[in-house]
């Protein structure tokens, strides 16, 4: 017998037909549904789904309870802060994702927008195209000190690149031991004491309630006023409205930002300051990572309806 697949993310499959394929090949039905589609209509493509593959879309319990036959949510990225565990696991539906998938094209981007903050990389460019040739000094990565708050494997990633730079890496996670911090060349460190000292704070932290705006007023009144905050990782790690003060004051020399509390930003405030490079969420948007999230989806998802233990469940 069959099964039914709902695809609810544009990036599923879109850089190979390998993941398509994975499914097909198990008698797996694709059923594709746009993932700004209306609720109705998720809601009545899941009526008969067997698995659901989804981005960043909330799913709730009311979308769970109304699913019958649904017997995994394969979460197409690694986030899954948007999806209600405790639902799920009392339907018996097993929620996966796929870390790791998407670690270097995350870690190619932190440093990319590194980069672009202290060197206006930006600014230059479109100035120069508006005709202008003027000067935009900034300041160098090199031998300079980055602060990694959380070292999974996206973080890890950040640490080996650092080492290219010549830079001195810190990290803070209470799931980290000084012997896997000095496997990728980083020390580790309170919170404390690599916020005042780091040049470069880069967050790789999950989202959980512990971690929800960990970066507050007060932290970002530890950091030296030339330091730079990037966040590659949750927009709800940061107190947006301390963060915009302590650019707008020029408390702190600057941020990059890939993420965002809410998603198109509302803070326009905030991504408008001339102190602050933003890109929309792109950080997983490469080729690769897109290929790899998609197959590792895939197979969690085929895993799970076949009976067997998936790549990496998380409830």
């Amino acid at each position: 017998m069959g099964h039914t697949v709902v695809v609810a993310t544009r990036s599923f499959g879109s850089t190979s037909n390998e993941p398509r394929k994975i499914l097909e090949e198990h008698d797996c039905a694709i059923v594709l549904v746009d993932e700004r589609a209306s609720d109705a209509a998720l809601l009545d493509a899941l009526s008969t789904a067997d698995g659901l593959i989804v981005g960043g879309r909330q799913i709730t319990a009311s979308f769970i309870n109304a699913c019958p036959r649904l017997r995994v949510i394969s979460k197409h990225g690694v986030g899954v802060d948007h999806i209600n565990l405790g639902a799920a696991a009392a339907r018996g539906v097993i929620v996966t994702n796929t870390p790791g998938a998407n670690a270097n094209g995350v870690a190619d981007l932190t440093f990319a927008l590194m980069l672009a903050v202290a060197r206006p990389i930006f600014e230059a460019n479109a100035a120069l195209k508006r005709g202008e040739w003027g000067r935009y000094p900034g300041v160098e990565l090199w031998q300079k000190t980055i602060g990694l708050v959380g070292l999974g494997a996206i973080g890890s990633a950040v640490a080996k690149r650092a080492a290219g730079f010549d830079m001195t890496v810190l990290v803070h996670d209470p799931f980290v031991d000084h012997d896997t911090a000095r496997d990728v060349g980083a020390a580790t460190a309170s919170l404390d004491e690599l916020l005042q000292v780091s040049d470069f704070v880069s967050l790789h932290a999950t989202l959980t309630e512990d971690t929800r705006a960990i970066i507050t007023a007060s932290m970002l009144a530890r950091m030296k006023r030339s330091a730079y905050l990037i966040n590659t990782a949750r927009g709800e790690l940061v107190d947006e409205e301390a963060l915009f003060r302590a650019l707008a004051t020029g408390r702190l020399a600057g941020a990059a930002l890939d993420v965002f509390a809410v998603e198109p930003p509302t803070r326009v405030d905030l991504v408008n300051l001339p102190n602050v490079v933003a890109t929309p969420h792109i950080g997983s948007h490469s080729v690769e990572s897109t290929t790899n999230v998609s197959t590792m989806a895939a197979r969690n998802t085929v895993l799970v309806l076949t009976q067997q233990s998936p790549i990496s469940q998380v409830n």
